[in-house]
């Protein structure tokens, strides 16, 4: 499909058959995945090391939130999609304006998710 030909997108999600299905769905949409993170320690490496367009972040990974990493994506100007079962009610007041990709999800809903996330686009 390559929607996104070469988008360099992070994955965090502690479930090791989510993340698998998940990269296979960013793969589809044409994303490379630079990195996939079951751990926010991880997670915060990447951000560091790579050079990320977009973040999937789950809400909650290993039982940690990652509502700090979410700020700091917000302050480096990262785009990223919660995912989460929790819906933007289980969201602090101060990411609530985020996007929420509700698990469980189709390809359709990534593929919305990630269009909505990227700054648009300008022709010509």
């Amino acid at each position: 499909m390559d929607d996104f030909p070469g988008l360099r997108v992070l994955l965090v999600e502690d479930e090791g058959g989510v993340a698998l299905l998940l990269e296979d769905m960013l793969e589809e949409l044409g994303c490379v995945v630079v990195a996939s993170a079951a751990r926010l320690a991880h997670a915060y490496e990447a951000v560091q090391a790579k050079l990320l367009d977009l973040v999937v972040l789950d809400v909650n990974v290993a039982g940690e939130a990652s509502f700090d990493l979410a700020r700091m994506l917000v302050q480096r100007g990262i785009p990223f999609v919660f995912s989460t079962g929790y819906g933007s009610s289980g969201l602090p007041a101060d990411l609530r304006n985020q996007l929420v990709l509700a698990k469980p999800f189709g390809l359709p809903d990534l593929r919305q998710s990630i269009a909505a996330a990227l700054p648009k686009r300008t022709s010509g």
